[in-house]
């Protein structure tokens, strides 16, 4: 589904069709990502193309919530 306000982060996960692409790096002009097996996979084939057309590979593609990160530790005493 595309979404006109969308914004690009790098580490974003989408998933289209059976693979999932994560994007590695990110600049104004240009994007490197990764098109893995599955969204906890490391091993892929990384690629670089244009901005331009990496949104249009994305049109079918959904985005993947952001796995949640545990809060931090912190030390508590009992009074």
């Amino acid at each position: 589904m595309y979404c006109p306000g969308m914004k690009l982060c790098q580490g974003q996960v989408w998933k289209q069709g059976k693979e999932y692409i994560r994007i590695v790096r990110l600049e104004r002009l240009e994007v490197e990502y990764k098109t893995l097996p599955s969204p906890t996979s490391k091993e892929g084939i990384k690629t670089v193309t244009s901005k331009k057309d990496f949104c249009r590979l994305l049109k079918q593609a959904r985005l993947l919530a952001p796995a949640k990160k545990p809060a931090p530790l912190t030390a508590w005493t009992a009074d």
